[in-house]
């Protein structure tokens, strides 16, 4: 897929796009908290080739090779807002049949856009997503910050966000573990997905327990299944890859 950067209401977005399967949907990925385009690696185009659906990949503001975010402070919504700015995307780009593939912030802001925007949306897959904050997410924030400042993890960060590191990383750390987003709860809107759902966690998740799965997929409107896998963290997708593959094209395929 050809990379391209594209002028967003102001934001310049860096975007790969997959167009090539005529009237069939588009698969849009959500990368988590310190990810990417090609942190996604051959996973978004081995499910474009399975299901025959088209792909669009996108870095979020400040992340991969979109350009810099003006401020690493956040608010509560700022998921919230990031669903909006995807919704902006997709005009920019016309496209209105979408099924979302979101991971741990991606898999949020994916919940959050298929409540906004339902008409826009065939099927939301949510892998390792968070709709309130709890002791082992903190936990694992604080892990993670720890990993950065003694290991060689900003190196490793800078070969796919290059200088804007240090920005990402507080971006997520410091809101994640600020007293005002303890009481963050995004529980409300799930009565608002119509689309069908499917929902995919690590039991082993060291950011999430599976009572994120369990209430959410108690709590939309629409169809909704569980997909636990056993001794798997937070990101099956690389974790067990084929195994999660199989599954979401199978759950695809069923949508369409």
């Amino acid at each position: 897929m050809e990379g391209r950067i594209i002028d967003v209401n102001g934001k310049k977005l860096y975007i790969e796009h997959n167009n090539s399967f005529e009237n069939k949907p588009t698969i849009v990925f959500l990368h988590d908290s310190l990810g990417s385009v090609q942190l996604w690696r051959d996973f978004p185009k081995k499910l474009s080739e399975q299901t025959e659906c088209n792909v669009l990949v996108y870095d979020r503001l400040g992340y991969g090779k979109s350009f810099p975010m003006p401020t690493h402070e956040r608010e509560n919504d700022y998921m919230e807002t990031e669903a909006d700015v995807l919704n902006d995307l997709l005009n920019e780009l016309n496209l209105k049949d979408i099924i979302l593939f979101g991971h741990s912030d991606g898999g949020t802001i994916a919940l959050i856009f298929a409540s906004k925007y339902p008409e826009k949306i065939r099927a939301t897959i949510c892998e390792a997503g968070h709709i309130f904050v709890e002791d082992v997410t903190i936990n694992g924030v604080e892990d993670a910050l720890e990993a950065y400042n003694t290991t060689n993890l900003p190196e490793r960060l800078q070969k796919y966000h290059g200088e804007k590191v240090e920005m990402i990383v507080k971006a997520w750390t410091e809101i994640w573990l600020s007293e005002k987003f303890r009481s963050w709860n995004i529980e409300y809107v799930l009565k608002n997905i119509k689309s069908p759902l499917l929902f995919i966690q690590g039991d082993a998740d060291e950011y999430g327990t599976l009572e994120q799965v369990e209430k959410t997929v108690s709590q939309v409107s629409g169809s909704a299944e569980k997909f636990i896998i056993p001794n798997v963290g937070h990101t099956p997708h690389k974790e067990v890859p084929e195994i999660v593959l199989e599954k979401v094209v199978e759950f695809i395929k069923k949508q369409l």
